[in-house]
């Protein structure tokens, strides 16, 4: 690959990596440790992912199991449980904590597949952003004579085939997720 496509490349590809975090955070019906990967427990004053002071099993299908290593932790997991946006309310027994996940609503499925069509769209509006940034870059290194007419138009032929790749990448996993938020 070309040098100087190498390094809009990275940012597409970070600007996927990016929608594919968000999306597994997105929970359907079953229960998916990814939905804890961003909440962070106060683990003597540092914030720790959970997955980092407790093992994460999944019981059921609708059900998580978070067995801290310290069951002084138990109330630190439950408040950031709490205060995240899973809308799940934790139990525990003493020694674990349990996440029951509800049967989605219809309505719920519907507003979630929105969801990701939206942080589809917004992946697509970054990877065309470096597109334009890089046809620029490319036509002042054009004005500054330091690439030809024929390299410029090469450029930004390659610049837009890796757009399109990205741009049929999101689109497959928006589906793939819809399809998964759709199916009861």
């Amino acid at each position: 690959m070309d040098e100087r496509l190498k390094v809009y490349e990275e940012k597409m590809t970070k600007s996927y990596d990016a929608m594919i975090r968000e999306l597994t955070a997105i929970r359907a019906g079953r229960a998916n440790p990814h939905v804890l990967d961003k909440l962070k427990v106060d683990y003597y004053g540092t914030p720790t992912p959970i997955q980092q002071v407790g093992n994460i099993s999944v019981p059921e299908p609708r059900m998580l199991q978070i067995q801290p290593w310290e069951k002084s932790l138990i109330k630190a997991i439950e408040k950031a449980i709490m205060t995240s946006d899973l809308g799940i309310t934790p139990s525990n027994d003493g020694t674990v904590i349990r996440l029951v996940f509800p049967e989605l609503t219809e309505e719920r499925r519907k507003d979630l597949v929105k969801d990701i069509k939206k942080k589809g769209e917004a992946a697509k509006v970054a990877i065309r952003n470096i597109r334009r940034d890089a046809n620029e870059a490319f036509k002042k290194q054009n004005k500054a004579n330091e690439i030809s007419e024929d390299d410029m138009k090469d450029l930004e032929t390659k610049t837009q085939k890796m757009t399109d790749k990205y741009i049929a990448d999101i689109d497959k996993a928006v589906e793939e997720k819809s399809k998964e938020i759709m199916t009861v």
